[in-house]
């Protein structure tokens, strides 16, 4: 390895025969060691972890992400860990995890390109986590748990692939993660990321009226905090799917001149917009289809950002010109 310091790679993992070959194969060729903790598999996990090459550990799973992932961390005892996930592989950036590791102590944040399916159709979301540590950092939370460091944060160019959130994977993992995470809010109630997370597993069951609430209850985060563009284009979401598009559409005043740049931002907008010419047919084509176009060419100025934290592939490009072909062949027809 080029770099004198020791690096490994940490999972914790329970039943993930379906992908645990292919994680660790990805990050191999890139790291010292691969370090597996398994928290309870009956499906044979453990085996193909050490054929695969891992040092295969056990942990008594105890309902506390934190407790298996910093026993992961104590296993390894390396001078730098990769902290991963088993529906999770490297996609592109070793050398910058190589180069992260022979520099000062600092915690490495990687993107996380994660396939989802939605209404129907297949998506890709992008996400900044902090995952490359050195020796003596832990971890904090039950469940979506946070890296406790006061070490500067820094981003790697480093891209993971992640199949975890798309339907196949995720209903086993819904209702642990509601109850996990109602644990946490007991001792934290009023914590905005956490709100901010069981707002995400509230859109996951569709019940947009809840995911609302949760949401709002967030928005009083520290203006730093790095997942509060994802917190509004989710929020906008759910206000527009939940009927409510006055105040999704006075948030959306509020939220533009904060990320002028953000072609989520205004996709979303665009969709809201769309909406309210659906109930409001009167004004549909001098105000607010006009509006909507407006919006979606101005994701095309921007191109696609997949620096912004949740931010969606596509929106930025093919995904915004879908809409715009569409309002406007309609709006053709109505006028033809």
């Amino acid at each position: 390895m080029p770099s004198s310091s020791q690096l490994a790679a940490t999972l914790i993992v329970r039943d993930e025969a379906r992908s645990i070959a292919r994680c660790i194969a990805s990050v191999r060729p890139w790291v010292d060691r691969v370090v597996v903790v398994d928290t309870g598999s009956t499906d044979g996990t453990a085996e193909i972890a050490a054929r695969a090459g891992a040092e295969v550990h056990t942990f008594q799973w105890c309902e506390d992400f934190s407790a298996a992932r910093n026993h992961a961390l104590a296993c390894a005892d390396a001078d730098w860990h990769l902290v991963i996930d088993a529906d999770e592989w490297l996609q592109s950036g070793g050398e910058a995890l190589r180069r992260f590791v022979a520099g000062p102590q600092r915690l490495g944040t990687i993107c996380i390109d994660s396939s989802f399916t939605a209404g129907g159709e297949a998506g890709s979301g992008r996400s900044w986590i902090t995952r490359l540590l050195p020796r003596g950092a832990r971890y904090q939370g039950r469940i979506h748990e946070q890296v406790v460091s006061p070490l500067e944060r820094r981003r790697i160019d480093v891209v993971f692939g992640h199949d975890g959130y798309e339907d196949a994977q995720m209903g086993r993992k819904r209702t642990r993660n509601r109850t996990l995470l109602m644990l946490d809010l007991a001792e934290r109630p009023d914590d905005p990321y956490l709100a901010f997370q069981l707002g995400r597993e509230a859109e996951g069951r569709q019940d947009v009226a809840e995911a609302c609430d949760w949401y709002a209850r967030a928005a009083d985060a520290p203006a730093g905090s790095g997942w509060l563009h994802e917190l509004t284009t989710r929020r906008l979401q759910c206000l527009g799917r939940a009927g409510r598009l006055d105040a999704a559409l006075a948030l959306a005043d509020d939220a533009i001149p904060r990320w002028p740049d953000s072609p989520d931002l205004f996709f979303v907008v665009g969709n809201l917009l769309l909406d309210r010419a659906i109930s409001d047919p009167a004004q549909a084509i001098e105000t607010w289809l006009p509006l909507a176009t407006g919006a979606w060419e101005r994701c095309l100025e921007i191109g696609e950002r997949p620096d912004l934290e949740g931010s969606v592939a596509g929106r930025g490009s093919h995904l915004a010109r879908r809409n715009l072909d569409m309002v406007r062949g309609q709006m053709a027809a109505l006028a033809a």
